[in-house]
């Protein structure tokens, strides 16, 4: 590996664009550039990003990392072997296969926009039987079913079932939710005329960010996407890994417009001229949505194996093997990650919680307690306790495992005492409460508890605050360890395009890049943990 050891990753986040040069040998980080993007609101509940914007990032990023590589003895044309691309997840584009112009915003994860298509997709009232098994097709989306809430059955096979809001779960491992990208594309092509005229003529491509990204940024132009981040959209059957015909059917998306699924590491196509130094030789050969590069970046490689990231919401996957586990209480059945076409797909529980660093910037940007995220240790270390304040930022409803839409955050037990270092000790302490009560669900639908989990392993912007780090040590009990590297989604992507192209000749040869940084162990006892934790509810 010593001749081939950088490897470049681009990480494209909910907030911001990152691209990352690691060197594989010693396991550093080489160089690094990023830049933040708009968030646009236009409305309550609206979240939304210019697609152009974030492709301008990502190739300045590229350019930049590109330059500084030169400055240290680096040649990006020779040196560097290849990219690897992660993204935040759900988040939708259309836009035209001629031009490449977008022709909306893309439409965020966080955006709840399609609560109401939502509702009619779980409150609809049909027969038991479901929809015969066939590929949508644009001459089926012609028909009109685009602007219909739901598509009339037909007979055939039972997959589609009537159960609420978990009537695609069987399928896909989701429940029905405004978080996933399918009641994205959907609301799409009903409420955009020229999503629609582009649907009818077969010129519009669909997809996440990925997808969109992976198209501009190759010489081929390909309209891919991996399993890990087709797994978010409610249309992919868990099963074959292929778009599900019945379910393009009842959301009314051709499977033409959507990207072909791909394994996570594979050689896609190669970066085009336009990007910096690399000349149109580099390929692009890992494509993970964020939390499952951050599996492989955290070397979750084995059954049982946890790691949570706390990035803009904070997200818990847990390594389930080949095995799929339909989670009873809540959470979700997801790929982890598949490290080339020949390779299985390996799948893990997932539990995701909506607000997280989000809620930081919500106490600098709308209350003003803070002006600078950095604050928020040592004002929330400058009290001992929150005061009994709580505070659940439940902004557009819960996620893992309530699956609340309809929720609205709730900050109580305030008095005249009160004061701003207690509503940011209480914002950190929510995130800890909820990313327990996440794990506490994993592990019960293994029918194990917390004391079986041997430690947590956490990456992400926000384990920077190391109270953040040593509260969740102490409510869960079992070790918190922070690894050298913490931008474990950058790394997990770089490994995944460095196994496609032979960087790394094994996947076990990824423990090699991950580092023990710091370590917090629980500093209160059981009977101590046992009178904290009923704050949770």
């Amino acid at each position: 590996m010593d001749h081939k050891r950088y490897v470049l990753a681009l990480d494209q986040g909910t907030t911001s664009t990152r691209a990352i040069l690691f060197d594989f040998v010693e396991s550093t980080v080489v160089a690094s550039h990023q830049l933040n993007h708009k968030q646009h609101f236009p409305q309550a509940g609206w979240v939304e990003h210019d697609p152009l914007e974030i492709l301008r990032n990502a190739r300045l990023c590229i350019a930049a990392v590109c330059h500084q590589a030169e400055t240290k003895g680096i040649s990006p044309l020779k040196d560097i072997q290849c990219l690897g691309l992660t993204n935040q997840r759900e988040t939708v584009v259309a836009w035209d296969r001629t031009t490449g112009q977008p022709l909306h915003p893309a439409i965020v994860w966080q955006d709840t926009r399609t609560r109401d298509l939502c509702a009619a997709l779980t409150t609809v009232s049909e027969t038991s039987a479901s929809l015969e098994t066939k590929p949508a097709s644009l001459r089926a989306s012609r028909k009109g079913g685009s602007k219909s809430p739901i598509r009339k059955r037909q007979r055939g096979s039972s997959a589609v079932t009537d159960h609420g809001v978990d009537r695609f779960r069987e399928i896909t491992g989701l429940p029905i939710s405004t978080y996933f990208s399918g009641t994205k594309y959907k609301w799409l092509i009903e409420n955009v005329p020229q999503v629609r005229k582009g649907i009818e003529d077969g010129t519009v491509l669909l997809g996440t960010i990925d997808s969109w990204l992976a198209y501009h940024l190759t010489e081929e132009r390909v309209h891919i996407t991996d399993v890990t981040n087709a797994s978010r959209s409610l249309l992919m059957d868990l099963r074959s890994h292929h778009w599900h015909g019945q379910l393009l059917d009842i959301f009314g998306v051709p499977k033409e417009a959507l990207p072909v699924i791909r394994s996570s590491a594979e050689r896609y196509g190669t970066l085009t001229s336009t990007e910096c130094a690399l000349d149109g030789r580099i390929p692009l050969a890992g494509i993970l949505g964020d939390q499952h590069a951050a599996m492989l970046g955290q070397a979750c490689l084995r059954t049982d194996d946890v790691k949570c990231t706390y990035g803009t919401g904070c997200f818990l996957m847990l390594h389930t093997g080949e095995k799929r586990i339909h989670s009873r209480h809540g959470l979700l059945t997801a790929p982890a990650y598949q490290l080339g076409r020949d390779q299985p797909v390996l799948y893990a529980l997932e539990g995701s919680v909506a607000i997280a660093g989000a809620g930081l910037e919500w106490l600098r940007e709308q209350l003003c307690l803070i002006r600078d995220i950095q604050e928020v240790e040592p004002l929330a270390r400058s009290v001992p306790d929150t005061g009994d304040v709580y505070l659940v930022p439940a902004f557009n409803g819960l996620f893992a495992p309530r699956w609340r839409a309809d929720a609205r955050g709730v900050l109580v037990g305030m008095t005249q005492f009160t004061n701003r270092a207690h509503i940011a000790r209480a914002m950190l302490e929510q995130v800890c409460f909820q990313t327990t009560e996440v794990i506490e669900a994993a592990l019960a639908d293994l029918g194990q508890e917390t004391s079986a989990l041997q430690m947590l392993r956490v990456d992400g912007g926000m384990t920077a605050n190391k109270l953040l780090l040593q509260l969740q040590a102490d409510l869960l009990g079992v070790p918190v360890v922070r690894p050298q590297i913490v931008e474990a989604t950058a790394l997990g992507a770089a490994a995944a395009a460095a196994l496609a192209t032979g960087v790394l000749r094994r996947v076990d040869q990824v423990r090699e890049l991950w580092r023990e940084d710091l370590v917090f162990t629980p500093s209160i006892s059981d009977m101590e943990r046992s009178t904290t934790a009923p704050a949770l509810e």
